[in-house]
């Protein structure tokens, strides 16, 4: 899974024994308490929020 806050994306390895649910609720989710905007799912990866790099690296353009 890949979160996209600001300029930074952090990725979360979700099925490594060091996986932090903590963390990951805290950069996945927004100020409305949804998930944040926009968020795919693309095949077993997520992309949450909006990153042109992680996009890129993820569907090749």
């Amino acid at each position: 899974m890949h979160v996209a806050k600001g300029k930074k994306v952090l990725t979360f390895e979700l099925k490594k024994s060091s996986f932090d649910s903590t963390e990951l609720q805290k950069a996945a989710i927004g100020p409305s308490g949804n998930l944040r905007a926009p968020t795919i799912r693309a095949g077993k990866t997520w992309l949450v929020g909006f990153s042109e790099e992680a996009y890129a690296q993820n569907f090749g353009k």
